[in-house]
């Protein structure tokens, strides 16, 4: 059997990548907001079906990215997806990456109140004040504490990253999220991942550092 493979230098990796991706959209055609959003996505995962199931709210891209523009907090519901942010792209705004969820103080407050760590991580994040944004890829829990405290009135993120993975409750905590009047980006769906959380967020951050993906 003979394999032909591709010669691409180191650096040039990610830049074919993304000349492949492009190939195979075809002429598919994205809002310019979200392209590289979907693009970047796609390249984390090699999973096409992103790009006819995101979804996002009005003017959610240009909201994340003003609030990066001004350091905003990026709140990460798994230390996976905190891991995958790109933190060189964060620091040149001013941006702080945060993950709760190793805190010692967050597994007493959950089991104090019967709730899992995740609402535990969500209500600390609650006092962390007005630029904050959630990249929740794993707990669906976590969107669901989301949308009660921004329906109560206590909170309202700059933008809310709603794409946990699996199938309890994940397809209608983003029905949830969706159905509120802040910024989204979702992954609708069963498909999601602290992977494509981080990938969200980089996309955000490039654009917002002047980097086109």
């Amino acid at each position: 059997m003979h394999i032909k493979l591709e010669h691409v230098l180191p650096g040039e990796i990610e830049k074919r990548s993304f000349e492949l991706i492009a190939a195979e959209l075809g002429d598919r055609v994205f809002p310019p907001d979200q392209e590289a959003v979907v693009k970047r996505v796609i390249h984390t995962s090699a999973d096409f079906d992103y790009a006819d199931h995101l979804r996002f709210s009005p003017g959610a891209v240009q909201a994340g990215i003003d609030a990066l523009r001004i350091g905003a907090i990026i709140v990460t519901d798994t230390n996976m997806a905190k891991a995958g942010i790109n933190k060189e792209a964060a620091a040149k705004l001013g941006c702080a990456v945060e993950c709760f969820m190793g805190d010692p103080e967050i597994a007493q407050s959950a089991q104090k109140n019967g709730t899992t760590r995740a609402v535990a991580c969500i209500n600390r994040a609650a006092t962390l004040g007005g630029n904050v944004i959630f990249a929740v890829g794993n707990a669906p829990t976590a969107l669901i504490r989301l949308c009660e405290l921004i329906t109560e009135g206590t909170l309202r993120p700059k933008l809310v990253i709603g794409v946990p993975v699996g199938f309890v409750n994940v397809v209608e905590s983003k029905e949830l999220i969706m159905d509120t009047d802040v910024p989204y980006i979702v992954a609708q769906g069963r498909k999601g991942g602290s992977n494509i959380a981080a990938a969200i967020c980089n996309a955000l951050l490039y654009q917002a550092t002047g980097r086109l993906l």
